[in-house]
């Protein structure tokens, strides 16, 4: 069970529990809460700029490291194997919802849709900021459901039957972008576990996840890919390699487990700082 003292973090540990399950709901909770396939109906897996912010942003993003870095016990590889498992089933969920938009999008006015796709994704970097202003937002799924029955215009509803293959690959890059940025995480857990300021980089991606909003909402230039852009400043500031042991250069598999042993032994106090 996590330390964490984030509301949302100790929600999700109750519903499902164990880090394995944690992680796979923090990767698939994009696919269940429709803000992928509103991500995918907005048009912003165009380009490659867009698949990458996806990817980067809504598949991985601070959740899925934390959960991998803070959560997760056991080798390197164990954690590998874990990460795979959960991947595959992201990767396959992934392919069938981009099938799907083609149909959906039929239905829908996407530019009044598009707007409701930006508020989904500034509402979910709000509440990755600040757990506080997160509880007087909506779910996202609330949103989007509010956002497909303002949009909804059925004049011109059609089944498709032949998906969109080019935006199927599109939406499988997008969720591989982040199942291999998650596998990268996993791989170099037990060095990154005590050199990665986990709230420092929860912070910066709930800013970089609001620029990408701002730009389906058009309000940064799409040819600047300023979400990545903020990305890669945030990633850099929560590198903190003076926490790792000087004389090895990194943390072993074995210590890292040590240590979260240790401390589902000890009481962590409140100060402890949230990781979602």
């Amino acid at each position: 069970m996590s330390h964490s003292q984030h509301p949302v973090a100790l929600r999700l540990e109750q519903r499902v529990g164990g880090a394995a399950r944690l992680l796979a709901t923090v990767m698939a909770l994009p696919l269940v809460d429709g803000i992928f396939p509103a991500m995918v109906l907005a048009g912003a897996l165009s380009d490659p700029i867009g698949i990458l912010e996806v990817g980067l942003l809504v598949f991985g993003g601070s959740a899925t490291v934390a959960v991998i870095l803070a959560e997760m016990s056991g080798s390197r590889r164990e954690r590998v194997e874990t990460t795979l498992a959960v991947g595959v089933v992201v990767l396959v969920l992934a392919g069938v919802e981009a099938a799907l938009a083609p149909t959906i999008e039929s239905l829908l006015d996407l530019v009044v849709f598009e707007r409701f796709a930006a508020l989904v994704i500034l509402a979910i970097a709000a509440k990755t900021a600040s757990a506080r202003v997160g509880e007087y937002l909506p779910r996202p799924a609330v949103i989007v459901g509010l956002g497909m029955v303002a949009s909804l215009d059925p004049a011109n509803a059609q089944l498709v039957l032949v998906p969109d293959f080019t935006l199927v690959l599109r939406g499988v890059a997008a969720a591989g972008t982040g199942v291999a940025f998650a596998l990268a995480v996993a791989v170099t857990s037990p060095w990154l576990h005590d050199a990665v300021d986990i709230d420092r980089f929860r912070f910066g991606s709930a800013v970089a996840l609001g620029v990408l909003g701002l730009s389906v909402l058009g309000l940064v230039p799409d040819d600047a890919p300023l979400a990545l852009a903020v990305l890669g400043v945030t990633t850099l500031l929560a590198f903190d390699p003076g926490e790792v042991d000087e004389e090895s250069g990194e943390a072993t598999a074995e210590e890292t487990t040590a240590s979260t042993t240790a401390d589902e032994e000890t009481d962590i106090g409140p100060d402890r700082a949230p990781w979602l």
